[in-house]
């Protein structure tokens, strides 16, 4: 098995889908990095992962918006196909098996994150507070 995992942020809203009785959840996702080329000047990569997300729990798709910072796994599929000039392409797909919410440009959602995994993976847990204001009483 080989699983892919994406940190980036939705290109666009989510779109919701019903395929023979079954939901799917359909997105965008862009991680873009930063490096520097043979002549040392800084250059942006951005690699865009369609994702297909088929659960029955679609309570997410209100927050997968357009700009959202996600967290995605699963099962990538490489397609290929022709361009209408001729020239051969490939994009990167994913089948999600899990995604968790980050966050939005310019935007601190902080408790808001959750995670939501397909019907075969784990149900939904929502993600742990960073503003735990307990003393620091560790055992050790």
């Amino acid at each position: 098995m080989i699983k892919l995992q994406v940190i980036g942020n939705l290109g666009k809203d989510c779109v919701v889908n019903n395929v023979s009785g079954r939901s799917v959840i359909n997105f965008s996702v862009a991680h873009t990095e930063r490096f520097r080329d043979a002549q040392g000047n800084m250059k942006d990569r951005t690699i865009w992962v369609e994702c297909s997300y088929w659960t029955d729990r679609t309570a997410v798709a209100p927050y997968l918006r357009k700009g959202t910072q996600v967290y995605v796994e699963g099962q990538p599929e490489v397609r290929t196909y022709t361009t209408n000039d001729g020239r051969n392409g490939a994009s990167l797909s994913l089948r999600v098996q899990s995604v968790q919410l980050l966050g939005s440009r310019g935007e601190n959602q902080g408790s808001d994150s959750g995670s939501y995994s397909s019907p075969a993976g784990n149900s939904y847990t929502a993600a742990p507070s960073v503003t735990d204001s307990t003393p620091d009483d560790l055992p050790f």
